[in-house]
């Protein structure tokens, strides 16, 4: 069946659709039903497990010696190859290193640890026995880790000595231990898993060394659970200082990422399947570990950077090696490649004949960025879009189902199961090829977040502004042919290489300091990262030293956020712009920035202010 005819099936009748793909899943108990009328649920009464669907079935139905886990670290030097034998082996014997130290079906465990095998291990062993992951990115400041603990009070936190990057080592021990200390909630325990780069310090009576935990544990078998049961909770920026924790349940997200690696990725049992992404975000738990897993193919770790580990070639040489068919990856990494190897040196070095495909996501890509990768691989590139709280594609060009027509600036068409509307702020249907809030129609299909955890009103926001409808915080626009084209974010997240990132947080950190009496942070357009915050503050009277200030600014932002947020400048200006009611007109900053036209807006309390600000701009 073509693309036309599956989405028309998908429209027509929902019900049966999804029954129909829920029979790539093996079920304890086969649902009687896809979905509940008048209910977020999918596949309620059915019961799984999601670890056994990602690794024991494929052992027991005969491909044990087959690959499941490659690990590459450039980084390091290091290299692993682990069959879905092997797979089950270490995964089982975590969980029951996780039985030893109490946790439970329900239990949430916090995973903070680098892009390694233990770190897969750690999640598919939470899934095996009914227990709930949080990942958290590697190296996140100990502020924000605190934060986490405290929301969703793990048993225990399952962390790492260090994290390993190019030119430096990180140590998460001490974050660790400051975000324990900052938080009221205190896990029963921290499993630290000692590595050869630098060695932690255990706190006495709290710290367990990973390997002797292993050593000792005796593997567990998968555990039941319901659909409906979540799986993980992942943390996302807000538009406020609170992360967001999107819950995933089991079933739903089971069906979805197996339909998805099929139809949308065009791969199956036996292929080597690659996401450059990191295991901290949702492309790493969709497309690293369950994805992948779940439809039985060979997925690649990869604990290193697009260029300078070692160099701009790193990503087609590891295709080469292990025959990738496809990969996927941010524009940031193909923009990084691009300035390193601007001729595609490295591109023609390398046998890419196993490479089908290059998949783009995790921020708009540039028509530009496009063109020029295309030409290099000679291969089909497709940009398609989705977000944390939808968990797999829901716009895409579907490779599987044999479509292959992309159009440049667009996404892609909507994947079935989705439906999307553009509207208005007066809620009006807009016409094709006009902007506007980009919206999904409810019910929303299988994989997409059914919660926040702990936070059902913010949840329910995100359905208020346009009943009916999830508000994705994208403007978009739907052309004549159905094809979708993201325009950019409607709030104050901006995308750093992939990283959605809140400015409002941001602006937090930087109030604080004793020298800003105000603040705003916007994004500006960058060729590489796609966006940079950029800062503008207002300083008390008599502040001398501003570029002490602005050192001071740049380290407290990379303390308590990260260094992914790190301010591409801060501007120190007398004023900034605001309407008459008060409100800072972030908008006509983010303009002044990126260096557009500037049209004053109407409820502007000093239109004379543009000129100042124009000034300080140009002088950084």
């Amino acid at each position: 069946m073509n693309y036309a005819d599956v989405y028309a099936r998908a429209e027509r009748d929902p019900e049966g659709f999804w029954l129909d793909a829920a029979e790539a899943i093996e079920w304890d108990r086969f649902p009687s039903v896809a979905h509940s009328a008048g209910s977020d649920a999918w596949f309620p009464d059915g019961m799984l497990n999601t670890c056994a669907n990602a690794v024991d079935r494929h052992v027991a139905a005969g491909r044990g010696d087959q690959a499941a886990l490659i690990y590459e670290s450039p980084v390091t030097g290091g290299f692993a190859r682990y069959t879905y034998a092997d797979l089950l082996d270490r995964v089982a014997r975590t969980a029951g290193m996780l039985r030893v130290a109490g946790v439970q079906r329900g239990d949430r465990v916090i995973i903070y640890m680098p892009m390694v095998p233990e770190a897969v291990f750690a999640m598919l062993a939470c899934a095996r026995i009914g227990a709930v992951h949080s990942v958290v990115f590697g190296g996140f400041a100990a502020p924000e880790l605190a934060k986490r603990i405290e929301h969703c009070t793990p048993k225990v936190v399952l962390s790492a000595s260090c994290g390993i990057e190019p030119n430096r080592t990180i140590a998460y021990k001490p974050l660790l231990d400051k975000a324990i200390e900052l938080s009221v909630h205190k896990p029963d325990c921290a499993i630290i898993l000692q590595r050869e780069q630098l060695r932690a310090d255990l706190v006495p009576n709290r710290d367990i060394d990973w390997a002797a935990a292993y050593a000792v544990a005796r593997p567990v078998g998968p555990v039941p659970v319901d659909a409906t049961d979540p799986l993980y909770i992942l943390y996302t920026s807000g538009t406020t200082g609170t992360p967001k924790g999107v819950v995933r349940d089991n079933g739903g997200h089971a069906v979805a990422l197996a339909w998805s690696m099929r139809h949308i990725y065009g791969v199956g049992a036996g292929d080597v399947y690659w996401a450059a992404s990191d295991i901290g975000w949702v492309v790493g738990h969709s497309y690293i570990v369950y994805g992948p897993l779940l439809a039985g193919c060979t997925t690649v770790l990869f604990e290193g950077k697009p260029v300078g580990t070692p160099d701009a070639g790193t990503f087609w040489r590891l295709v080469d090696r292990h025959k990738v068919k496809v990969l996927f990856t941010a524009p940031t990494a193909i923009r990084a490649i691009r300035r390193a190897d601007p001729d595609g040196a490295f591109i023609r070095e390398a046998s890419l004949s196993s490479l089908s495909s290059l998949f783009l996501a995790g921020e708009r890509a540039d028509p530009d960025t496009l063109q020029w990768i295309a030409e290099a691989l000679g291969k089909p590139v497709i940009d398609h879009w989705w977000q944390t709280e939808i968990g797999w594609p829901a716009i895409a060009t579907c490779f599987g189902l044999g479509e292959t027509q992309v159009r440049v600036g667009s996404a892609g068409r909507a994947v079935p199961g989705f439906r999307f509307k553009v509207k208005d702020d007066e809620h009006r249907d807009v016409a094709p090829g006009k902007v506007g809030s980009l919206l999904v129609e409810q019910p929303l299909p299988p994989g997409v977040f059914r919660a926040l955890w702990n936070d059902p009103e913010r949840f329910a926001a995100g359905f208020v502004d346009f009943p009916g409808h999830y508000t994705s915080g994208d403007a978009g626009m739907i052309d004549e042919d159905g094809f979708i084209h993201i325009m950019g974010r409607t709030d104050d997240i901006i995308n750093v290489a992939g990283h959605r990132l809140s400015t409002g947080q941001m602006e937090e950190v930087i109030a604080n300091h004793p020298m800003v009496v105000e603040c705003a942070v916007v994004g500006a357009a960058d060729q590489l990262k796609g966006e940079m915050p950029v800062a503008f503050a207002v300083t008390r009277p008599g502040a001398e030293d501003l570029g002490a200030v602005e050192k001071d600014l740049v380290r407290m932002i990379r303390e308590d956020i990260g260094p992914i947020a790190s301010p591409r400048a801060v501007i120190f200006v007398d004023g900034l712009p605001k309407t008459r009611s008060g409100k800072i007109l972030r908008n006509l900053l983010r303009t002044l920035v990126n260096g557009e036209d500037v049209v004053v807006p109407q409820t502007i309390e000093d239109p004379s202010i543009i000129d100042a600000l124009q000034r300080s701009i140009e002088h950084v």
